[in-house]
């Protein structure tokens, strides 16, 4: 929100007070920069349904009925895997190496206290919320067990569906034509 807002007071400035091609210029750099702010910053989400999964990526959104995951994965990234061997980021869920040394720091502490929880696989209790995974990885169990959960539904059938973010790539292609011309008669 901040570097919206930014963007807005520097760009609302020449538009206010610019002079000549200014304001143009000053617009269609908006026309770029809110489109392209706002993809990266607030549009990426995931949600999980007992039907599907929709991921909400800065550039597309897809949707996928349980019955076509194959397998949801953190590595250096979140990936989910359908039946037909296609893979999607999930870039609302981030994986931080960071945290999973702390968490297995956590961990290792916690068994030489002789917690239980902490010899069970996962971690210990991914619903009772032990601090065991870190946080994208936790996101990550539970939509693999979502996925485990409701794959055999009758209403998580279907096929994956991926819709581009025409509302985003519009006004960025727009503004970017607009730049190139301003800029080359100015």
């Amino acid at each position: 929100m901040l570097l919206l807002a930014l963007t807005g007071w520097i760009g609302g400035d020449a538009l206010v007070r610019g002079e000549g091609l200014t304001p143009w210029v000053a617009l269609a750099g908006l026309l770029v920069l809110v489109p392209l702010i706002v993809a990266f910053t607030l549009r990426p989400a995931v949600f999980a349904d007992d039907d599907r999964l929709r991921v909400r990526n800065p550039f597309r959104t897809i949707v996928l009925p349980w019955q076509t995951v194959a397998d949801v994965r953190a590595g250096y990234s979140s990936e989910v895997f359908t039946e037909d061997g296609a893979t999607y980021q999930l870039w609302a869920v981030p994986v931080s190496l960071r945290q999973r040394k702390a968490a297995a720091r956590r961990r290792s502490r916690a068994i030489a206290a002789g917690d239980p929880a902490a010899t069970r696989p996962g971690g210990g209790g991914i619903a009772r919320g032990t601090p065991h995974l870190a946080s994208g990885d936790r996101t990550i169990a539970e939509l693999r067990g979502l996925s485990e959960q409701s794959g055999h539904r009758p209403t998580a059938a279907g096929e994956p569906r991926v819709r581009w973010a025409y509302e985003i790539a519009g006004p960025v292609l727009v503004g970017a034509v607009a730049l190139v011309v301003l800029l080359a008669v100015g």
